[in-house]
């Protein structure tokens, strides 16, 4: 068995990382696209969508189809970004074996 100190040690060590890579998914960003990427959307961390595109060939279209696109777009960013997150936290937590049963991701 580890003695306290060791223990004490890792759990730092684990809370450094962890902030670290709370930190490091506040710039994760992740762009989806819907119709050939006429209609682009960017998305940060947790789901804030913080630019949209849509190209000017669709102004004269039926808005529910630039509707429709619009949310498609989305759903693909947001995909995406919860993929990158994963993977940034997957980089985080890596070397803490077991030490983390049960963890999940805030978002």
């Amino acid at each position: 068995m580890k003695d306290l100190g060791d223990i004490m040690r890792q759990a730092q060590e684990m809370q450094k990382k962890l902030e670290e890579a709370q930190s490091a998914v506040e710039d994760v960003t992740a762009t989806g696209q819907a119709g050939g990427g006429l209609v682009r959307m960017t998305l940060k961390c947790k789901g804030e969508m913080v630019d949209l595109s849509i190209d000017k060939s669709l102004s004269g279209d039926d808005t529910e189809i630039i509707e429709d696109l619009v949310k498609a777009a989305h759903a693909d960013a947001k995909s995406k970004l919860e993929t990158a997150i994963a993977e940034e936290m997957k980089k985080a937590t890596s070397g803490f074996g077991g030490m983390m049963p049960g963890f999940k991701m805030p978002f």
